[in-house]
């Protein structure tokens, strides 16, 4: 399973770090990584697998979500169940 995890906000040092280290925490993988500073904000994307995550998905979203608050950025997870039913439609 994977995930596309958003990372937005105000840039500042150590974003790229509290994420992956986020991850890493639970045992999910960062896969592809891409990430910009357009002036001063920062906006990332990343794809995660899942497979060896230690927790539920929804505990894993709401850690980012929590991590990312603390930080002062919006970290959202996207399961990739969302995008393949994008398909069916």
């Amino acid at each position: 399973m994977k995930a596309v995890v958003t990372v937005t906000g105000k840039d500042r040092v150590g974003i790229i770090a509290m994420a992956s280290a986020e991850c890493a925490k639970y045992g999910v993988n960062i896969i592809d990584i891409s990430q910009t500073v357009m002036k001063e904000y920062f906006a990332m994307i990343m794809l995660a697998e899942l497979d060896g995550m230690t927790v539920d998905f929804a505990a894993f979203a709401d850690s980012m979500k929590l991590t990312g608050e603390a930080w002062g950025v919006d970290i959202r997870v996207m399961h990739e169940d969302i995008f393949n039913s994008m398909h069916k439609i």
